[in-house]
């Protein structure tokens, strides 16, 4: 069976390559699904398979710029995409990723790398996780009550009404995600996904894009396009800057986004017919697998751990799939009883 497993030149490591590309295939599902890189099961994913963890973060950096551009030039078609709210983040994201990347160099040098970014992992994906819930069960609640009617109404976390507040100028409004706000809001929240994009090697949006739903105020497909936008720049710049450390195996970034190109078409198309809080309990479901493997890896069990990460996302790329083929074919049969409906008028 040796025939499965790819030598990785630059890393030094031998690598079971068809993990490769359905790790690639399903995060592109994934990653075009919630509107982010999906580096945030890839650089803990690679890690599992065998990568050293600076060579993973470095790797998943390379392979998220282009991934992420197919999934935003498809939402820019819906509408999904407030370019000038994701420029304006863009200073914030370059200072932010360089800061998390020296971070990361300074941590190899006293070999502390490996367990300090899995535990900081672990504490975000249980704090996003946990928010994701907490703001699932909260607008469910305000629901079954009466306070509002609809999903659309239903908010659970509004954090973004207080900074709203803030009026420090300049004052920028954003017409395609529907609000006006202080400039310093997107950039703060944009140098701290930064730091954590260069530090655990992810396109930031682990974090952005639940900040900007619940701390900036983005409608939830607005997000999705926007922090797609935002990740592609944060990617092409953190591929840059791992680039020149020599921490990217080229090798395992064509491998990888083989399976992405196709996988993001999927995920972005299956956004147009999933409800706003059927992505976020999808999202936060992902987020705990992702935090139960890394655990497993840091306790040994790199088996069960890789085997987890593994299952995890190839159903959920299942699942994202078949919203996007229901949504489809829902949507041909009302426009052939529309069609009908005319003829028979007509």
């Amino acid at each position: 069976m040796e025939w499965l497993y790819l030598y990785m030149p630059i890393a030094g490591v031998t690598i079971f390559w068809p993990g490769l590309v359905l790790m690639g295939f399903s995060v592109g599902v994934i990653g075009g699904f919630f509107g982010m890189g999906g580096a945030w099961m890839v650089t803990p994913g690679l890690n599992i398979l065998g990568f050293p963890m600076a060579f993973a973060i470095g790797t998943d950096m390379a392979h998220i710029a282009g991934k992420s551009m197919i999934s935003t030039i498809r939402h820019s078609k819906f509408g999904n995409v407030d370019y000038k709210l994701g420029l304006i983040m863009i200073l914030g994201t370059f200072i932010g990723i360089e800061v998390g990347a020296q971070l990361v160099m300074y941590l190899e040098r006293l070999g502390k790398v490996e367990s300090t970014v899995r535990w900081i992992y672990v504490g975000f994906l249980a704090f996003i996780g946990a928010m994701v819930f907490y703001d699932y069960y909260e607008a469910t609640k305000k629901k079954r009550i009466g306070v509002v009617e609809g999903e659309k109404g239903a908010e659970g976390i509004t954090w973004y009404k207080t900074l709203h507040r803030i009026k420090i100028p300049p004052m920028v409004h954003f017409k395609t995600a529907g609000f006006t706000c202080s400039m310093w809001l997107p950039i703060t929240v944009s140098f701290m996904t930064g730091v954590l994009a260069g530090f655990l090697g992810i396109g930031g949006g682990l974090l952005r894009m639940p900040a900007l739903v619940y701390l900036i105020g983005c409608p939830i497909h607005i997000a999705v396009g926007t922090n797609l936008f935002e990740v592609t720049i944060s990617g092409l710049y953190g591929a840059f800057t791992y680039s020149m450390k020599g921490r990217i195996e080229l090798v395992a970034v064509f491998v990888i986004l083989t399976g992405a190109a196709v996988g993001a078409q999927i995920g972005t198309v299956a956004t147009k017919y999933a409800k706003g809080y059927g992505i976020r309990m999808a999202f936060g479901i992902c987020v705990v697998a992702c935090m139960v493997s890394i655990i497993l890896k840091e306790f040994g069990f790199s088996s069960l751990s890789a085997g987890l990460i593994l299952v995890t996302i190839g159903l959920m790329s299942a699942y994202i799939t078949v919203v996007m083929i229901k949504g489809a074919a829902n949507e041909l049969r009302e426009k052939k009883a529309l069609e009908r409906s005319l003829a028979k008028a007509s």
